[in-house]
């Protein structure tokens, strides 16, 4: 750094921090670019200095195998890469004979390891080297020094179709490139394979119009036995490469050729078409739709048209060039029965769904395989947007059913997506009691995942039905008791025409889904409602206070012996008191909650005559045991119906309670 500054006078500073060097002052660079005669051919001298040091006996004791560039010299990397861009500017007679020396044992020199790898990103695997093949042909047409490739033909000692590791004959390094003046001789060479495919199996017109370089494309189809419809290892032509880069011009030099395939599908089965939508490229898709034979319907693996992939892009200009193509069907579906429309909502594309239903042909209420429509999914996924697209159509159905017969309005309850209930309960048409295949209606749907604001929306629609139950009879009060929704329960209950005590398919009343479950913020909230019923028994007639004390739930027993209109020997189908299933379950604390309560009957057999006491004895419960003869009037020899005692059965067991 030193030595560079010494040598430029002072000229330029070094800022150590961005490791950059430039001018000290934008007044040098102006004097420097009013005098260009203070540098005379500055090209030929940086390209003689770079090749005097390649041609180094330093640089040649170097072998291609070497693992990484020496530290020790860092224009080696400069040198290798660029003393060709150099020599392309202006070649002197020096250049030229230091690049002939050097290109004449090209492959063996460290300089074509070097370049490679930087042009490629390449690495150096186990030491083999990439530049094996590398040949000094291939260098010269590499940079494009037409003259040095022109001596090399000359000199016979060259194959002109020899690939390099990479696969790449000179002809396709100098297509790639854009160098015109060698691509032109080598094409000259009646030998020369214009076809030859590299390590990507792209030919060297696939490469150029990859590239969008429109001279050498032009040059390349001069030859009539240049194949315009090769394809490469993705299966894409050139017409391919060049409709994915939005390359109009090299489409245009390519559909001059009778003989190239428009439809030609890569491995996605994309066609150009395809691709060129896909990436939102308005130029070449306006071209291919031009051409009679182009398929505007074909599909890609997926099932998806050109029309597809463009609205999942979101591109409005390509579907709407697409639009206005012949014979294209707008909903054509993929292989998940998604047509254009529908992918436009799913990736919530509202510009293109707003193009898509402004055509007659389009239709808003074609299912997929799901059964989803379009507004299904828009509601599905919460995108209030495209849903009040969608229901601008006239003729868009706004209760239609999906496989598990849920509307988009259930879709967007269960979801929770207030603003998509909204918009679809402003519609008149809208079914807000439409049930799924469990019969669950959007409130129910909402109730059960907690959604308060959904519920909130769909209570104050007049027509919504509060009380209309499931396949299991449960209503949407159940419902959001038997999942522990408070904040649900407390909304519903705000309604007037709630039905407290609609029992389920089980005889289950939504106090008895809360106490069974045991939530007791639940159970407090439908017990602070005037009309509820706390004895109401359910099938195995069993009441609240029996699954509450059966389950051991003691915060809820204790809520519900507050009441005092609560039976708390009301048997169920064994004739079992909740005392008694509280003391068979072992439920210490209930037993005890229970036992508080005077009318309560510490002797009540069970049908089989087994007493609570009985019971626990027999299941080695000592601390119920113990709770049960702790209260006075225990009997503790009453026999059952086998004439067992508490004691005798304990002792058969083998519990110590005895």
């Amino acid at each position: 750094m030193r030595t560079l500054l010494d040598c430029c006078q002072g000229l330029i500073i070094v800022d150590a921090e961005a490791s950059t060097v430039r001018l000290v002052h934008y007044t040098v660079q102006e004097y420097l670019c009013n005098h260009p005669g203070l540098f005379s051919k500055p090209h030929p001298l940086l390209a003689e200095t770079c090749l005097t040091y390649l041609n180094s006996p330093q640089v040649k004791t170097l072998t291609p195998h070497s693992l990484a560039l020496p530290q020790t010299m860092p224009f080696l990397k400069y040198s290798a890469r660029y003393w060709g861009t150099h020599a392309n500017k202006d070649l002197s007679d020096n250049v030229r004979a230091l690049a002939l020396k050097l290109l004449d044992r090209y492959e063996g020199n460290i300089s074509a390891q070097s370049l490679l790898e930087q042009v490629l990103d390449l690495k150096n695997p186990g030491g083999v080297h990439i530049s094996a093949l590398f040949s000094g042909l291939h260098c010269a047409s590499f940079f494009g020094i037409a003259e040095l490739v022109q001596v090399l033909i000359n000199a016979g000692d060259y194959n002109v179709n020899q690939q390099d590791r990479t696969g790449s004959t000179p002809l396709a390094w100098a297509a790639r490139n854009d160098h015109g003046g060698v691509v032109k001789l080598l094409l000259e060479r009646e030998n020369v394979d214009p076809n030859c495919t590299d390590m990507n199996d792209r030919t060297p017109l696939g490469c150029a119009a990859v590239e969008g370089h429109e001279g050498v494309v032009k040059l390349l189809l001069g030859r009539r036995d240049v194949d315009p419809s090769r394809p490469d290892q993705d299966g894409r032509t050139p017409l391919g490469c060049a409709a994915f880069n939005g390359r109009v011009e090299v489409i245009k030099l390519l559909l001059e050729r009778e003989d190239v395939d428009l439809n030609h599908p890569d491995k996605s089965d994309k066609t150009p078409l395809a691709c060129a939508a896909a990436k939102g490229q308005e130029g070449v898709v306006k071209l291919l739709l031009g051409q009679e034979n182009v398929d505007a319907n074909r599909p890609e693996k997926d099932g998806r048209t050109p029309l597809g992939c463009a609205a999942v892009e979101g591109h409005e200009g390509v579907v709407k060039l697409l639009l206005q193509k012949e014979g294209l069907d707008p909903n054509r579906p993929d292989k998940h029965g998604e047509g254009p429309l529908a992918w436009a909502a799913i990736y919530r594309q509202e510009g293109v769904v707003k193009v898509l239903l402004e055509h007659k042909d389009v239709d808003p209420n074609r299912p997929n395989n799901n059964g989803q429509t379009p507004l299904g999914c828009a509601a599905m996924e919460g995108y209030e947007g495209v849903v009040k697209l969608l229901l601008t159509r006239e003729n868009v159905d706004p209760n239609h059913q999906n496989n598990i017969d849920r509307t988009p309005l259930g879709c967007a309850a269960i979801k929770g997506h207030e603003g998509v209930v909204k918009l679809l309960l402003e519609q008149e048409k809208v079914d807000p009691n439409r049930p799924d295949q469990h019969n669950q209606t959007p409130l129910g749907c909402a109730a059960i995942k907690g959604h308060g604001g959904v519920v909130k929306l769909l209570l104050e629609r007049e027509s919504v039905d509060p009380n209309r139950p499931d396949k299991d009879g449960d209503g949407p009060l159940a419902c959001a008791a038997l999942f522990g929704q408070e904040e649900m329960v407390k909304i519903l209950l705000e309604r007037p025409d709630i039905d407290l005590n609609r029992p389920n398919k089980s005889g289950q009343t939504p106090l008895g889904c809360a106490a069974i479950m045991g939530y007791e913020g639940v159970v407090k909230l439908l017990l602070a409602q005037e009309g509820v019923d706390p004895n109401h028994p359910n099938n195995n007639d069993r009441t609240p206070l029996g699954c509450a004390a059966i389950n051991g739930h003691d915060a809820v027993v204790k809520l519900l012996l507050e009441r005092e209109n609560v039976d708390p020997n009301h048997p169920d189908e064994n004739d079992r008191t909740p005392l008694g299933c509280a003391a068979i379950e072992g439920h210490g604390g209930v037993v005890k909650l229970l036992l508080e309560r005077s009318n309560v009957n510490p002797n009540r057999p069970d049908k089989y005559n087994r007493t609570p006491l009985e019971n626990a004895a027999a299941r080695g419960y000592k601390g119920v045991v113990k709770l049960l003869e702790e209260r006075g009037g225990i009997n503790p020899n009453l026999p059952d119906k086998y004439n067992g005692t508490p004691l005798s059965d304990a002792a058969r067991e083998g519990h110590r309670v005895a």
